[in-house]
């Protein structure tokens, strides 16, 4: 079996926000395999996917600023600038995590660790809504 959609997920503000089981609650299809795999795609450049610690927020926090820290606003040698001071490090932040994450399907459900959740990285302070193509292939 193979089923693809597009998600469109709420718009967030700038961090890192579980979004499990908003993607969870869409793909009904989930249920019907037995084995398999998702693919998670996000489209866009200046958010990303990531898997990570699902209970603790400082978890989230910590992750937000680190990378503010480690890819800084403002940087005098950014050339991109028109989009807005956030936008050039959104970019960077995106590639570091990248847009798409493959996770195994058993019995129906994500098979996803103990203490792991799926990520939004928002990295712009007023990105939007966020479009998310998953792939579902399996039996």
């Amino acid at each position: 079996m193979f089923y693809q959609k597009e998600i469109r997920l709420k718009a967030r503000s700038r961090g890192f926000h579980i979004i499990t089981h908003e993607l969870e609650s869409q793909l009904p299809e989930l249920h019907k395999i037995k084995t398999g795999m998702a693919n998670f795609f996000i489209q866009h450049t200046s958010a990303s996917l990531t898997i990570n610690e699902n209970v603790s927020p400082d978890v989230r926090s910590d992750m937000e600023s680190h990378f503010n820290h480690m890819v800084p606003e403002n940087a005098p040698y950014y050339d991109h600038t028109l989009e807005g001071s956030d936008d050039m490090p959104a970019h960077i932040k995106s590639s570091l995590f990248g847009p798409s994450l493959s996770i195994p399907i058993t019995n129906g459900a994500l098979n996803l660790g103990t203490w792991q959740g799926i990520y939004l990285c928002e990295h712009r302070n007023h990105g939007g809504s966020r479009k998310v193509v998953v792939t579902l292939i399996g039996e």
